[in-house]
């Protein structure tokens, strides 16, 4: 059984690779990357690196050739994503891979987040490809807060306009942990939908950012213009703000707040606190 995961030196692809060593041999995991350099740690453990961007389907059948199950990490150009997803699924059947799982988002189907019309739009291809495949629909990642760290020591606030809503997120390795199960399981379900054990507010955001820096963290709360305009001071480009305030948005309407338990349950513990990645992150 070989196994193949797109973007593996991503943020996320790595740490799937990384969970799949722990899983399989070497020999049957090839990471596929833009960079052939900084795959070299991966090569030296044994892992076959293959070179292909998500822009070219000849060099991505070449690099899925012989692999029987494949873990396409969604790529990181908005806008681009549905092509270049679909560019790997066109090249993964012209493969012959048997099976796809891919990472998209927390209840893609009915999300009104700004990143899920490129997952449902993946999701369709998906569908029509006559492929077998999971969807693992990631929700938010701690990591997502790192700049919170240090803005926080900087004003010794968690500036939101998410007013009470909560964030179930949950680590990257958490979420590459799960990926590393379903691809190593024999009959997967076709829908996962993964986020964290705890639904936390700003409120507890702040606490932990406090833990961690060792000073008082407290949270101003306002309204979204208020936090566009905050934004854009501190120098956040206008789709970076309008992101943020929209994801804003959604928290406070409670989009993000879901606590299945479904990705504790896949990977046989509960996931990682949100104050331990803060820590790591700081």
């Amino acid at each position: 059984m070989t196994i193949a995961v797109t973007g593996a030196t991503g943020q996320l692809g790595r740490r799937i690779v990384a969970q799949l060593l722990e899983r399989v041999p070497a020999s049957e995991v090839v990471a596929v990357v833009r960079d052939e350099a900084k795959a070299a740690p991966l090569a030296q453990q044994g892992v076959q690196v293959r070179v292909a961007t998500y822009t070219d389907v000849p060099a991505l059948t070449a690099a899925l050739a012989g692999v029987d199950k494949l873990v396409l990490v969604s790529g990181n150009e908005i806008g681009q994503r549905a092509v270049q997803h679909g560019n790997v699924i066109e090249a993964a059947k012209a493969a012959g891979v048997g099976f796809i799982a891919y990472t998209s988002v927390l209840h893609a189907d009915g999300s009104p987040l700004l990143v899920a019309p490129e997952h449902v739009a993946t999701e369709a291809l998906l569908a029509d490809s006559g492929l077998s495949y999971s969807l693992l629909r990631n929700g938010w990642y701690h990591e997502n807060y790192a700049t919170s760290i240090d803005a926080a020591r900087a004003s010794g606030a968690v500036v939101t306009s998410a007013g009470d809503g909560k964030v179930a997120s949950a680590s990257r390795d958490d979420f590459a942990a799960a990926a590393a199960v379903v691809v190593t399981t024999e009959n997967p379900e076709r829908v996962y939908e993964l986020s964290g054990d705890v639904a936390w507010s700003q409120a507890d955001l702040a606490a932990a950012i406090a833990q961690v820096i060792g000073s008082e963290v407290s949270v101003l709360d306002v309204d979204a213009e208020k936090h566009a305009e905050i934004l854009s001071g501190a120098g956040l480009d206008e789709g970076t703000v309008q992101f943020v305030v929209a994801t804003d948005g959604h928290i406070a309407a409670g989009h993000l707040a879901a606590t299945p338990g479904t990705l504790s349950t896949l990977i046989g513990r509960p996931t990682t606190p949100l104050v331990d990645t803060l820590r790591a992150l700081a």
